[in-house]
């Protein structure tokens, strides 16, 4: 598919309140996606760079493969062009992200284009600003769903396993919520009953259940009461949101669970590899890239078949957490597109490989 992003980004007071916004069209002219998004005090030029780097993000979450992207920063558009050095400390970063971003396009452009002619992509920064939110902008006549034909019309029913503070369980919710997500959430189960996710998962009005290992005597004994909970809430997919505990999957959710990996499979995964302990092998091995893998699980540890990759870059001077925030990025856009496609009945197995249907 082959789409046009136009992008802009703005600070009140350079730093100050600042936000970014981007459209995205087919070629056709057809309009598939704008968002205006707020990011707190920061720099205009930091505020054009992230509208870029959120723009191609969300191109590659909706199956993009050829983009062609329109800026009004001059500056910025003979940067990612190679006319003009980056010196900014604080502007490198970003420029090598948007960088990695564009190359994963089979074919890339980025143009300069005046103000008048960008006036939607300004139009959501100066809504979001004056709102204080996040918005999204409307789709034009013309556009069409990018679900695929024959996609299953009614929403996904989900079982959200969590061990932890449920962020991933929340970006979930979130683009649910935002239309962004054909699913609902009709149980969330913790395996802790003291862990932040939890009260989260409560004020956001969803219905958990606390089933936790040390109740049963056995991990065959605590799979099954997993499963009788998931059986009653008539779930879907399961999906697992930093969930720490093992379980036997039982045959009824053969190529039903998903989980997510810090990192990309099959690198850095097996028993005892979670959390920072992956970042922090990451960085001792030397890697330049890293990501994040959403796969089908299976009764060994992360040895499904994958079925969203996601990379991010791995700077020089990262720690484990620096790194962790920038695999988290790209969780929370690999997660959704995950789920969607298993919501669009285009995922099948065969032989340990998951093929994604047109």
């Amino acid at each position: 598919m082959q789409v046009i992003v136009y992008t802009d980004g703005g600070s009140r007071g350079n730093p100050g309140p600042a936000a970014a916004g981007f459209v995205i069209d087919e070629a056709s002219g057809r309009r598939l996606m704008a968002r205006g998004l707020v990011l707190g005090e920061t720099t205009n030029n930091v505020a054009e760079y992230t509208a870029v780097i959120k723009g191609l993000e969300s191109a590659r979450a909706l199956g993009a493969d050829e983009v062609t992207v329109y800026s009004d920063s001059q500056l910025l558009v003979r940067q990612l062009n190679g006319e003009y050095k980056v010196k900014s400390d604080q502007i490198r970063p970003l420029f090598e992200e948007a960088k990695s971003l564009l190359e994963q396009f089979a074919s890339y452009a980025i143009h300069h284009v005046t103000r008048d002619k960008n006036a939607e992509a300004d139009r959501l920064v100066n809504r979001a600003l004056d709102v204080g939110h996040d918005v999204e902008g409307t789709r034009a006549k013309n556009s069409v769903s990018v679900a695929a034909p024959g996609a299953r019309q009614r929403r996904v029913r989900l079982g959200v396993l969590i061990s932890g503070g449920g962020r991933t369980l929340l970006n979930i919710h979130e683009d649910i919520q935002r239309g962004r997500l054909n699913a609902e959430i009709p149980l969330v189960i913790s395996s802790r009953s003291t862990v932040a996710g939890v009260e989260r998962a409560r004020n956001a009005g969803l219905r958990v259940g606390v089933v936790r290992k040390k109740d049963f005597p056995d991990v065959e004994s605590f799979s099954r009461g997993l499963a009788e909970e998931l059986d009653a809430a008539k779930v879907d997919l399961v999906v697992q949101g930093g969930w720490l505990c093992l379980w036997r999957i039982p045959p009824q959710y053969e190529n039903r669970v998903m989980n997510i990996h810090p990192a990309l499979l099959p690198s850095f995964g097996g028993q005892g590899m979670w959390g920072h302990h992956v970042h922090e092998a990451v960085l001792a091995a030397g890697c330049k890239v890293s990501g994040c893998t959403v796969h089908f699980c299976t009764n060994e540890y992360d040895k499904g078949p994958i079925i969203v990759q996601r990379t991010c870059p791995v700077a020089d001077d990262d720690t484990p957490d620096t790194l962790a925030d920038r695999v988290f990025e790209q969780e929370c856009l690999a997660y959704p597109q995950a789920i969607q496609l298993f919501a669009e009945d285009r995922l099948r197995v065969e032989d340990n490989r998951v093929r994604v249907l047109p």
